[in-house]
Parts: structure tokens; sequence; C-alpha cells
């Protein structure tokens, strides 16, 4: 077999590859005899079908199949030969298939770049640090009374937190537009759901009060035609209701799995969770600039655009899934490339740093990096030991949770040698960004 290769232009490679006649001739006699061992045909018995018959009958459909396989087969052949490594699948082009003589086509493909890591002292990271206090918790508790409140209707003046069943008619210059009315809308005042200036227009309304509210569209909103206008609001106030929050009791605590230790295991529970999510953030916070870092210091990499077209698929695939229900009537070739291009490319990149420095620091995943991942994944659960063994049992899971495991690693390792600066906080600060 004869391999020529040429490079096109940067990762893209042109290789040429000569098969000899014999080497096809003999995988297609080696074909036409196994299909005259099995083919049925009227007149013969079963496996006594006359090699010629077969040849003149399907020789041809034998012969390009023969050649597909060939053909795939001498190109990994020949890159493995070239020491070359494909990034996507080849462009065959040119094929010669001529009787009695040697095949030859012609293959275009990428290939990996080969890259170099670069500075990570140069990367600066500011890790949050905060320490959960008992103001913190009471807030989180006074939350959670507040995600169970019950509603009572009520005489007094509209506040913020209380909700409102109103009816309202929107104009713009008098008249009136698509969507600028209803009745028997609930509104939470403070919810910020409406405009600017609606929510509060209407703190300090009663029940059965009218009010007119002068508004304006923000620059930004979505419909096009109310960008930036002036709008008058005709509300009417049909009913107020305040929240009433549950009392911190054995009822309450029940409520959320504490059988036994009352308030105090309570509280003890709340701050776990609390400390769990404290945690997560800023290892999310953190992983994020050491990404953007790795990106920032790597930014002359040349990126395969076969592997960029895949990560492109892949990201329109999730949004197709994140639409769920209401991706019906929705074709996927209306997300275009350009709305995921940018992020595609970034993720791309970030992979192949990601896999040169697992290379180069020689990284290997670490079972109990892994064994502790998952057992806390499991806590979440009724029945964390069953979790446990699932993930064990799972072979495509437990995959997933080493990888998840392997590119921490690799973060801790980059994080390692990086500019850390610890910027204190508060519990708020750092989840607020995370929540919204």
């Amino acid at each position: 077999m004869q391999v020529s290769v040429e490079t096109t232009s940067g990762l893209e490679r042109r290789m040429t590859i000569t098969v000899p006649a014999d080497r096809v001739d003999s995988e297609v006699n080696a074909r036409i005899n196994k299909t005259a061992r099995t083919v049925r045909m009227d007149g013969f018995r079963p496996g006594k079908v006359p090699v010629a018959v077969v040849k003149k009958r399907f020789g041809a459909s034998i012969r390009q199949e023969a050649l597909g396989d060939l053909i795939r087969d001498c190109f990994y052949e020949a890159v493995t030969q070239e020491k070359l490594t494909p990034a996507g699948f080849p462009t065959i082009e040119s094929v010669k298939d001529e009787a009695n003589s040697d095949i030859a086509f012609v293959a275009s493909f990428e290939v990996y770049p080969e890259v170099a890591v670069g500075n990570l002292g140069s990367i600066k990271v500011e890790r949050p640090v905060a320490d959960i206090t008992d103001a913190d918790i009471d807030k989180m508790i006074d939350t959670l009374r507040t995600q169970r409140a019950t509603w009572a209707e009520s005489t007094a003046a509209a506040k913020d937190g209380d909700r409102l069943d109103i009816d309202f008619d929107g104009s713009v210059d008098g008249e009136a537009f698509e969507g600028g009315s209803a009745k028997g809308f609930s509104l939470t005042l403070g919810s910020k759901r409406m405009i600017p200036g609606f929510e509060d227009g209407l703190v300090g309304a009663t029940a059965g009060e009218e009010r007119s509210l002068n508004v304006t569209f923000p620059a930004d909103y979505q419909a096009e035609a109310l960008k930036g206008k002036a709008a008058v609001f005709k509300v009417r106030v049909n009913k107020i209701e305040t929240p009433v929050l549950p009392e911190i009791d054995d009822t309450f605590i029940k409520s959320f799995g504490v059988k036994d230790g009352g308030v105090d295991k309570f509280r003890a529970d709340v701050r776990k969770n609390m400390e769990r999510e404290l945690k997560q953030a800023v290892k999310n916070k953190v992983k994020g600039q050491v990404l953007e870092g790795l990106i920032a210091i790597h930014s002359n990499v040349d990126v395969p655009k076969a592997l960029v077209s895949n990560e492109i698929g892949r990201q329109r695939q999730n949004m197709m899934r994140q639409f769920g229900g209401n991706a019906k009537g929705i074709n996927p070739d209306m997300l275009p490339d350009d709305l995921f291009a940018e992020q595609a490319k970034k993720s791309v990149t970030l992979g192949l740093l990601i896999g040169e420095i697992i290379k180069a620091a020689a990284i290997k995943v670490d079972a109990a990096r892994v064994r502790t991942l998952i057992e806390e994944i499991a806590e979440s659960y009724e029945t964390p030991a069953e979790v446990v063994n699932w993930y064990y049992g799972n072979q495509e899971q437990l995959q997933q949770i080493e990888a998840v495991v392997l590119e921490d690693q690799v973060v801790d390792h980059v994080l390692s040698q990086s500019q850390v600066t610890d910027l204190p906080g508060t519990y708020e600060d750092i989840l607020r960004p995370q929540q919204r």
C-alpha cells in the first residue's frame, strides 16, 4: 500500500492511498466465495450455487461493498503508518477503480493540533471565602417559612410580599396593545414580574381601589413595538392577601425530614445543607476562573473545524432537550450554527487543553474522590447505599462521574500553579449569582 500525505492548510491533510490490485481481488473473491456458500437461489441447493453464477449476478455489488470496507480499513492503516491522529471523519474523493488495476483514493481530513501548555503561573484566581453565621441560618429558615406560607385575605394597605388579585388594561398613546390587559391576575408585590414602576405603583393600595399607573417599557423589552414606550395602566385591586408564615414547631420541622432532635437538629441540618451549597458555589466560581484563564493564555490554539461542528450539533440537541414539550414544531435547523459557534469553539479548546494537561502531568482519576462524590450525590436520597451501589453497577454513569472528577483534578493542578487570592465575602454574596 502506497501512501502520500500533503498539508493543504493548518490542520488539514490530503492523503493519497494506493491499494494493490491483488489485495482488492483477494478480498472480492473471498466475499464471492462466502456468498456462494450462503446465498439461496432457485434451481440450486443451499451452499451449492456455482461461484461463476454468484459472480455474474452479484459481482458488481459485492465489489462495491468490498471497496467501501477496504477504503475504510486502508485509511486507518495509513494514518497509523503515518502517525497521524484524525479529528473527525475523512472525506473520500477521487476513487480510481479499474479492472485488474490498483485502486487509488484521496482522503481529506483534519488532524488534532499539537498543544503546548502555557504558563499556568500567569493565571489569576480570586477564591471567595465565607463563614456561615447564625444570622445566615436564621435568614435561610425564614426563606423556608416563606416557601411554606399560607395566604390570608387582608383589608390593610398593600405592601411588598402581599399577593394581589388585579384587573388591568394598558395603553400606549391611547391605544390598547396585545398582552396589555388581564382579569384576575395574581401578582406578588416585590416579585419584579412586571415592568419597572408597575408593582411600586400598587404599594399602599387597598382592596377595591383603582389606580392609574404611568410607566415606561425598558429599552430592551422583548416586544419590539413597545421598547422604550411610555404606557398607562388602569388597575383595579380586587383582593389583597398577606402571607402567614408557619411557626417553627414540630410539624414544620418534621416536614423537612427531621423526626428527632427538635430545633437544634433542624438548625444543624440547615447549616449542613448551606455548607454544601457554599462549598459547591465556591468550587464553581474557582473552576470558572481557572477555565477562563486557560482559554486566555491559549488564544492561538488551532481548533479542528470538524470537532467544532460536532460540538455545535451537541449543544443544539441540548437546547432542544431543554425546550422539552415546547420543542414540538421547532426544527433544530432553525437554531443557526452562529448561535453556538463561540461557545463550541471554547469547549473544544478546553477539551484539547485539559487532555494535554492530563497527559503532561500524568494525572490519573482518583478512585477515592470518585467514591466521595458519589456518596455526596447519594446523601440527598432516602436510601444512599442503594444509590452508591447503582453508580458502581452502571458503567456508563460511573464513567461520567470519573470524567467530572478527572476534570476537577485538572483544575486543582492548574490552581496549584496559579496566583490565588482569597476574597472574603458572605454566604449570601457568594450564593446569589449561583441562584440567579
